[in-house]
């Protein structure tokens, strides 16, 4: 109850760490109840992406995972090499998680309640849900794994090696875009350009009830598709439309309230004029209200004001 307090209060995802395998639980189900009782959406470990704060690796760490293993010191230093890599990549991941669609989270422990303080962002459902739902591989040590497993683990690395090499290659490629003239071309922006920035905006810049109320088909059926056949697959079916719909969908969230408004703020004003033309009447109909009630408070204020005059002159006699 006193974590379910502090993420109310807090406005802050909580999440037990129950596989959707397990909700059946009784004592699960007594957790997922209460969740909903108190008002809170719930989300198990399958709905969500945790990113948790990585432990930097030491040396002494790496000698104890293999101490089994009849590895030489320069072994043994490699796979701390590697370790510190992982740690690196993964300290990046988390200090951008924010930027990333991640927000602030709790998982907690349902029998326990020993929780950890997270970011998490809430992942479309699959149509294939997955049946596994014991420790992941990654997390047992070579150790503990039977030789079949140790297979996998090393198949495993070597992936994660790849996605490193690639997310370098990125971020140089980027790196070396962003030293060019290439913003200050200009050309008309091509249809890779265009399909960039619509994914673009529609990854980072609108939320998740809103892609469900306005781009609910944004990306099609993706549910057999690697993340480079979706790009490949929005780009063969684009259309300009898509990318005016996201552009109007900004101009309408980027707007500012409480003291900014129409006649002392660049972005307000600017939206302001644009809307003119397509809803001139129905603005037309909020201003004349508004204005009605000014000229009435105006009116009111005048009259206050010649009594008041009133008593000024008679009391300088």
């Amino acid at each position: 109850m006193n974590l379910i307090e502090k993420a109310k209060k807090q406005n802050i995802l909580l999440i037990p760490e129950i596989r959707q395998y397990w909700a059946d639980d009784e004592n699960n189900q007594l957790i997922i109840s209460q969740l909903e009782k108190s008002g809170l959406k719930v989300y198990l470990l399958d709905d969500v992406e945790i990113i948790e704060n990585p432990i930097k690796p030491t040396i002494e760490a790496i000698r104890k995972e293999y101490q089994h293993y009849d590895y030489s010191e320069d072994e043994l230093k490699a796979e701390f090499k590697e370790a510190i890599e992982n740690y690196e990549e993964e300290l990046k991941n988390y200090n951008s998680a924010s930027d990333n669609g991640f927000v602030n989270g709790i998982v907690f422990h349902p029998d326990t309640y020993q929780h950890k303080t997270v970011f998490v962002k809430i992942i479309e459902k699959s149509k294939h849900k997955s049946s596994e739902y014991s420790a992941p591989l990654a997390n047992r040590k070579m150790a503990d794994c039977t030789p079949e497993e140790q297979i996998i683990k090393i198949n495993e690395r070597e992936i994660r090696k790849k996605q490193i090499e690639n997310n370098k290659h990125f971020e140089e490629v980027v790196e070396m875009i962003r030293e060019t003239k290439y913003i200050a071309t200009k050309k008309t922006l091509s249809t890779d350009e265009m399909v960039a920035f619509s994914i673009s905006l529609f990854e980072n810049n609108v939320d998740y009830m809103s892609q469900q109320k306005y781009f609910s088909k944004f990306l099609g059926d993706t549910s057999k598709m690697t993340k480079v056949e979706m790009v490949e697959n929005f780009k063969k079916k684009f259309k300009k439309e898509v990318f005016h719909k996201l552009i109007r969908y900004m101009i309408t969230k980027q707007v500012h309230f409480g003291e900014s408004n129409h006649l002392n703020n660049l972005t307000n004003i600017s939206f302001y004029n644009a809307m003119q033309g397509y809803y001139k009447s129905k603005i037309a109909s909020i201003e004349k209200e508004y204005t009605e009630k000014r000229e009435k408070r105006e009116a009111r204020l005048k009259e206050r004001i010649a009594v008041l005059e009133k008593k000024v002159k008679e009391l300088n006699k």
